[in-house]
């Protein structure tokens, strides 16, 4: 049954009742405490009392994890000690302050291990790793993670395993294309907390599998999830998260004003309990809900109290959000100075989390997926020598039986006649295997570098002074890709490229890759020449126009029609050939860099170029300047949409 949200009044009378009944509780605990002897018994009873106060007053929480971490130190209880460590973590994690909540966790982490107490590494291995997510490094994230699920499956541990998987899960949430992944490990992670009865952590499962319904849209699927998850979290810190939700998904549908009453309610809790993180993340629920109202002055202070909690706290990726909200606030307001203020600050940390070591670990391993396929093309160009000498060993077979005489002369001369017949179809293998390994190895590389490695067993690096790339990527494309089968998905990407791939080849342009959705190529290599700027806007618009017809025939049968940007920048780049095995041929430098920026900051249906592609084509095609942005190490550059060609006018002769 969906929760009902109480009227404000009603939610603070029931907190205060709360909140009494648990002061009660805890100067209760505090009567027994001062009757208690210096041993472990006190140690325990210090947690307990830490641990109600964890959740209303996490400074409290923390001086009593620090009172019981000396007294357990003092009489030699070392699991105490490592469990008083957790507690004083714990505080700190509540307060947002993860960088002392590791330090904490780290210290328990030797001391349970010092002990071998596995149960208690595997948890703060997992603890460790929950700082750095929520600290947007999920490379360090994830190996946490990984080393506590070995450890918890060491033992079998169902509680620490299920904790795990369920915190790989949120790593690959985080990735788009990933969220499959993400919901198995979600799942799976459920059903364990099912069978051990462990309701915080089938609330968590709750969490995370609505948050998947709703970027998919799933909106009813979404509902059940949160209300599940917060039926059990009710009344703590991990209540904010489906209440933050909840009021997205309200906002989404236009229900501003219910959504609103879940996001404050949300900030309450967070507030109440000094949770920073928290706090922020439900100040940018109520920013993004005011800005969807049109109430775009209160969303500007939602965001700059977002910007101010997120800097305390190092949230970069709740930082990125409010700079991309404030600039478009700024923007609707008409104060542009400060809009362009914030859309460079979102740019320039854009860029810094784009770039990240998880992403190029990720874009590394799926570079590398994508040249093993074509490991089997390569390796067809070390047949052709082995079969060479195959040739001549033969050949030298038959000269030798020519000196034999007589009847082994007969014998010979039939068996050089079968040997002649064995080489001849052993050269027609051999030119066969040549054409086809020449002809697979000039689909991978281009030709003079192909021609290169052959010769030579490697291709130079080569650097050119100027050239123009140019980068697509499909508006929405997670979104379409939720919609559709695997092989519907495939089968509509290769359709898209092929038809690029036979662009660009009219244009003389080399392909270069394709990364997921995203198609690279570049004109001026690998035989430099002076038209690539307008052979590359000339294969740009072709592909747009190949886009709306191919939309139209979509739309025509009730199908969602893909968009397409495109961006573009000419300058100078190297390119080369890299790898020792597996061959890829690829180019760098900072124009490949900006390419991929103008791509990311132009519009569907549109072709964007930068200010040095544009005096490069001005006089054969009429653009739209569109104003600056900022590059990382580069600067501030023009942008212009190439609207059409400029038709030339004849003038008649008198």
């Amino acid at each position: 049954m969906r929760y009902k949200l109480f009227p404000c009044c009603s939610f603070f009378i029931c907190l205060s009742i709360q909140v009494l009944a648990q002061d009660r509780e805890i100067d209760s605990l505090k009567r027994v405490l001062n009757t208690l002897p210096q041993d472990s018994g006190k140690v325990n009873m210090l947690l307990t009392i830490g641990r109600a106060y964890m959740s209303s007053a996490p400074g409290e929480g923390i001086r009593f994890g620090n009172e019981a971490k000396t007294l357990a130190r003092k009489i030699g209880f070392h699991k105490g000690a490592g469990f008083a460590g957790k507690a004083v973590g714990q505080g700190y994690v509540m307060q947002s302050n993860f960088a002392e909540a590791i330090a904490q966790f780290q210290e328990s982490l030797h001391t349970f291990d010092s002990i071998q107490y596995k149960s208690g590494v595997a948890n703060m291995l997992n603890n460790i790793g929950g700082c750095y997510f929520n600290m947007s490094d999920d490379t360090k994230a994830i190996e946490y993670y990984l080393k506590s699920l070995r450890v918890s499956e060491e033992i079998n541990d169902k509680l620490r395993i299920g904790t795990s998987i369920l915190n790989v899960g949120t790593v690959y949430k985080n990735k788009v294309g990933t969220l499959d992944k993400a919901l198995e490990y979600f799942i799976k992670a459920n059903k364990i907390f099912k069978e051990i009865g462990y309701p915080e952590g089938m609330g968590t499962a709750d969490m995370n599998i609505g948050e998947i319904y709703k970027d998919l849209k799933q909106y009813d699927s979404a509902i059940v999830y949160f209300d599940a998850s917060f039926d059990v979290f009710h009344g703590t810190i991990d209540a904010t998260f489906p209440l933050n939700h909840l009021g997205e998904i309200y906002a989404e549908k236009g229900d501003f004003e219910e959504a609103l009453l879940y996001q404050n309610r949300a900030l309450e809790i967070a507030t109440r309990l000094d949770a920073k993180l928290e706090m922020t993340q439900s100040l940018l629920g109520l920013a993004e809900t005011q800005r969807r109202k049109g109430n775009h002055k209160v969303a500007v202070l939602h965001y700059l109290e977002v910007v101010r909690l997120a800097k305390e706290i190092n949230a970069r990726t709740e930082l990125k959000l409010a700079y991309d909200g404030l600039a478009g606030a700024y923007s609707v307001l008409g104060n542009f100075k400060n809009a362009y203020t914030y859309e460079a600050l979102y740019s320039t940390i854009k860029d810094s989390l784009y770039n990240t070591a998880d992403d190029k670990k990720v874009q590394q391993l799926q570079f590398n997926f994508d040249i093993e396929k074509k490991q089997s093309q390569i390796d067809l160009l070390t047949k052709d020598q082995a079969l060479r000498e195959l040739a001549i060993q033969r050949q030298k077979a038959i000269s030798y039986a020519a000196g034999i005489t007589g009847i082994l002369l007969l014998i010979m001369a039939l068996g050089a006649f079968n040997r002649y017949r064995y080489v001849r179809k052993t050269n027609k293998i051999i030119s066969n295997e040549k054409e086809r390994s020449e002809a697979l190895l000039l689909n991978i590389l281009p030709a003079e570098t192909a021609r290169e490695l052959q010769a030579d067993g490697h291709a130079v690096p080569r650097y050119y002074e100027s050239a123009s790339v140019l980068f697509t990527d499909f508006k929405g494309f997670s979104s379409i890709a939720g919609k559709l089968s695997p092989q519907e998905l495939v089968s509509e990407l290769n359709e898209y490229f092929m038809a690029f791939d036979e662009i660009i080849s009219k244009y003389n342009l080399e392909k270069i890759k394709t990364i997921g959705d995203a198609y690279m190529c570049a004109g001026g290599i690998p035989s430099a020449n002076q038209t690539h700027p307008l052979d590359t806007v000339y294969a740009a618009l072709a592909m747009q126009v190949f886009m709306k017809k191919k939309g139209a025939k979509r739309r025509e049968k009730g199908l969602l029609a893909w968009e397409l940007r495109i961006g573009i920048h000419t300058g100078p780049i190297v390119s080369g050939v890299v790898g020792k095995k597996k061959y890829a041929y690829d180019i760098w430098g900072d124009t490949v860099n900006i390419a991929s920026r103008m791509e990311s900051n132009g519009e569907p249906g549109k072709v964007n170029i930068s200010a040095s592609t544009y005096e490069l084509i001005k006089n054969k095609f009429e653009c739209l300047y569109r104003g600056k942005i900022s590059a990382k190490n580069i600067g501030e550059i023009d942008m212009y949409f190439v609207e059409h060609e400029i038709q030339t006018k004849l003038v008649a002769a008198p």
